[in-house]
């Protein structure tokens, strides 16, 4: 993290070579305000006032930080997370140089996405950590639908599909110290006003972006706007701790139940399943090919045609 951030500082030309040197050994807790303010500085597309202006939120949006460029937005979030900012802080950039998702994947993100991340401290048990990923998922579907997608569903655990291609990813991290969740970073990445040729063209066949199913090109910062209030609205259920409520509406958007699946487990452990549902903590529960039932609490699922 203490290299990411020094890049950025060093990228905005706060910080000479002979400074960088010198601070190798310095807390980098020391340059927080530093990079706050940058989070304030006049951005070229994504705009503080323009998303204010629509957002109906109570705590989610109310800071923000706009970057024009940073290597990953929940690097910058989970650092900023360690340095006295309110729950419901949202750091965004124009674009992310090293973005990553789930297992360590790379994530494309050019110019025309919304690429964010929103920190949140909700008081959570660690078993209820996955829930926050779907309830993320449901407030990108919900956001779709405002917009004009008319059926986006839900590939478990961390994919928006559109017409059975993929059009935003979701990153859930905590942010623990001794045992104790102190934050949750969760990452969002929109394939906005963005065309499925500016990927690289082994992704290009499952991709899709908001402006190809819109034939238009969209406002972000309305899109960012929407997006932060639906998740504020799905993320007081998870305090209030409905959770069946959040399952539901995931359920009923499923891209992943009653499909054959490809389970790909943590340590190379791969078997062929078909999904009977979602479980209460948010586990995928598939009946294996001998008839047993098990629950998938990490790794991915590949669909099979």
């Amino acid at each position: 993290m203490k290299d990411e951030i020094i890049n950025l500082l060093k990228k905005e030309n706060k910080l000479s070579e002979e400074t960088i040197s010198e601070i190798k050994n310095i807390n980098i807790d020391d340059f927080s305000n530093v990079v706050k303010e940058l989070g304030k500085e006049e951005t070229t597309y994504i705009k503080a006032s323009e998303i204010s202006k629509n957002l109906n939120t109570k705590f989610i949006g109310k800071n923000l930080f706009i970057y024009n460029e940073v290597s990953s937005t929940n690097t910058v979030a989970k650092f900023l997370s360690m340095n006295n900012v309110e729950n419901g802080t949202v750091v965004i950039s124009e674009k992310q140089t090293n973005a990553r998702g789930r297992s360590g994947k790379s994530w494309e993100s050019p110019l025309g996405g919304i690429w964010l991340s929103v920190i949140l401290n909700p008081s959570v048990d660690h078993s209820r950590l996955p829930l926050i990923t779907l309830a993320t998922g449901v407030a990108v579907a919900k956001t779709f639908e405002r917009v004009g997608i008319p059926n986006p569903e839900i590939k478990w655990p961390n994919d928006i599909m559109i017409n059975g291609k993929k059009a935003c990813g979701i990153l859930t991290e905590a942010v623990a110290k001794f045992n104790t969740i102190e934050n949750i970073i969760v990452g969002v990445g929109i394939d906005a006003n963005l065309d499925v040729s500016q990927f690289p063209e082994e992704l290009q066949s499952g991709t899709t972006t908001l402006k190809e199913e819109l034939n238009r090109d969209g406002d972000e910062n309305l899109l960012i706007s929407i997006f932060l209030e639906e998740l504020e609205k799905i993320i007081e259920l998870f305090q209030d701790k409905e959770y069946e409520t959040i399952l539901k509406e995931w359920r009923k958007r499923s891209y992943t139940i009653g499909k054959i699946v490809e389970v790909r487990e943590p340590f190379n452990t791969y078997y062929d399943a078909y999904v009977v549902g979602i479980g209460k903590e948010g586990a995928l529960i598939v009946e294996k090919i001998d008839g047993t039932l098990e629950k998938v609490i990490s790794g991915e699922c590949i669909i099979k045609n």
